[in-house]
């Protein structure tokens, strides 16, 4: 029995005992709220229902309650219910019934935690997007990890979801980027405000070498040539950098194209036509104030050229024609003015500004002997994805960066995370599914097929306690979804892992049997707990694009 079983185990008691009673069930909520217990002594699981519509029915808490544990008691999947405080009911599960559970699990495999509550909603989710003027940084490599993990998650409620990288490719930081290379190939200074590091010069040799003579230039058509092929070769880079670190993306959409293809314009064109974009000071403003934001904002300066919000409205406008439900922007910690601005472009072409959504992400800070790493081997001035990955590796990268709220900041201890013992979290996990998997492959020595198993002999405090956290992987699901926050994964596997290792351990809790024993009902009923668990440590790990590994 999961707690969405039991929650509709409890509306439909709730309902029938109310009507009994000639009460009304309408009070009744369409979902009853079924939490476990932070004290195991209180039961299973516990619901606030009888609190929540007692006075609204016309009765009393407690007394509603306690008309509820008697009918629960005569259920055969409920072995106890009792009233507690003003009117809480504890309730605790036969184990026959958690048994329910892992037959789920075996039946739905892989897709175990998925759910259709998204079917239909299409959404554009869009991540990383770090300037092709260097490699991905630490900030960047957050969005790769987290970004990659909530379009999986949001994929499995059901939703078609669209992952876009927004390549700028326009602009003086462009500019700005071709200048250095251009600098590191004559032997120049870098400019001010330029870009460092060893991997400028790196690019500016392999132009070099493609295009003999490319430093001897007239220097406008140099500056062009060392632009278009920089940008070719570091977008390259980005690309190949991430795909190693399992991200890729559906649709790459330059910055470029909006203003080549007179997106900008028309955007613009629209806005003043609607009257939602006014003069002032020679300058043409955006009145967002008047849809949320803190503050009108400038959209094509009094020089004529495009505001870098000019871009961002367009781009807007774009992802909205291409039909998409939802846009999702992953942004940088710099970014919180993006929140009003553009759920006011939305609101201003007429759009439901909710369509729009803007996540903000906090900084990442890597130590190493308690000491903060500053400084990059080859970005010079940066920490980036390549230096986090050759440290401690893809899996632990990417686990230690979804494992936290991206509402803080966190600092990534390497070596930590380099450990292979029980203290580096994504370990304690992979190593959890590891021993299931190594006891499915020793099991298959022995005849379980013949036995069929007996889940109500599994009535363990340790085995009870597994169950029942592997029924709540689908509610963890859905609550990642609904809340955009993958780190709810990966704090559900380590209680899974810390579930399973006191039962895996216990040696009165046998799952092969001994010598020349036969198979008994009990260990088979065990085997399926086992593989129950290591389906979902590798579903979940799967979610966030972390290995489960079958050997460790």
């Amino acid at each position: 029995m999961t707690p969405a079983d039991l929650a509709d185990l409890l509306h439909a008691t709730a309902a029938k005992v109310l009507a009994e009673r000639g009460l009304d069930a309408a009070v009744l909520p369409d979902t009853v709220d079924v939490e476990r217990p932070r004290n195991p002594e209180h039961g299973d699981y516990s619901t606030n229902v009888a609190m929540k519509v007692a006075k609204k029915a016309g009765t009393n808490p407690r007394d509603l309650a306690g008309w509820l544990a008697e009918a629960l008691r005569d259920t055969e999947a409920v072995a106890a219910a009792e009233v507690a405080g003003p009117g809480f009911l504890n309730i605790r599960v036969a184990a026959s019934a958690q048994g329910a559970v892992l037959e789920q699990v075996h039946a739905a495999g892989a897709a175990y935690g998925t759910a259709d509550t998204l079917a239909g909603t299409r959404i554009n989710l869009e991540f990383v997007s770090a300037n092709p003027t260097g490699p991905v940084h630490l900030g960047g490599t957050r969005w790769a990890a987290v970004g990659d993990a909530l379009g999986r998650i949001l994929a499995a409620q059901g939703a078609e979801v669209t992952r876009e990288y927004y390549f700028n490719d326009h602009g003086a930081q462009i500019t700005r980027f071709a200048e250095s290379l251009v600098a590191a190939a004559t032997g120049a200074p870098t400019p001010e405000n330029g870009y460092a590091g060893a991997y400028i010069g790196e690019i500016a040799d392999r132009i070099v070498t493609a295009h003999p003579g490319a430093a001897g230039l007239e220097p406008e058509k140099r500056l062009e040539l060392f632009r278009a092929e920089g940008v070719e070769l570091m977008f390259a880079h980005i690309k190949k950098t991430l795909h190693e670190f399992g991200t890729d993306f559906d649709v790459y959409f330059n910055e470029s194209s909006l203003f080549a293809s007179g997106a900008v314009e028309r955007a613009v064109d629209t806005l003043k036509n609607s009257g939602d974009l006014y003069s002032k000071d020679g300058a043409w403003w955006i009145a967002s104030s008047e849809y949320g934001d803190d503050q009108d904002r400038v959209v094509i300066k009094s020089d004529g050229n495009a505001a870098y919000i000019a871009g961002d409205i367009a781009y807007l406008q774009d992802k909205r024609s291409r039909g998409f439900d939802l846009c999702i922007y992953m942004l940088g910690a710099d970014h919180h003015g993006y929140i009003g601005r553009l759920k006011a472009a939305a609101a201003a072409f007429g759009d439901d500004p909710d369509s729009v959504e803007v996540l903000i992400g906090q900084m990442v800070n890597l130590l190493r002997d308690g000491v903060a790493v500053r400084m990059s081997k080859r970005a010079g001035t940066v920490v980036t994805l390549d230096d986090l990955v050759e440290a401690i590796g893809v899996d632990a990268a990417r686990y230690s960066l979804v494992r936290s709220s991206v509402n803080s900041s966190i600092d990534i201890d390497l070596d930590l995370w380099a450990k292979q013992d029980s203290v580096n979290p994504v370990y304690y996990v992979q190593y959890a599914h590891a021993r299931a998997a190594s006891i499915a492959r020793n099991a298959a020595e022995f005849e379980y097929d013949a036995v069929t198993p007996d889940f109500a002999l599994l009535d363990s405090e340790f085995e009870g306690a597994l169950i029942r956290t592997i029924g709540e992987f689908p509610r963890v699901v859905a609550s990642a979804a609904t809340l955009r926050e993958p780190h709810r994964i990966a704090r559900y596997l380590e209680e899974l892992a810390g579930a399973y290792h006191p039962f895996q351990t216990n040696k009165a809790l046998r799952v092969l049997p001994l010598g020349d024993e036969p198979v008994s009902p009990v260990n088979a009923a065990r085997l399926v707990l086992v593989n129950a668990t290591r389906q979902v440590l590798a579903n979940g790990l799967a979610l966030l694009g972390v290995t489960a590994p079958e050997r460790m």
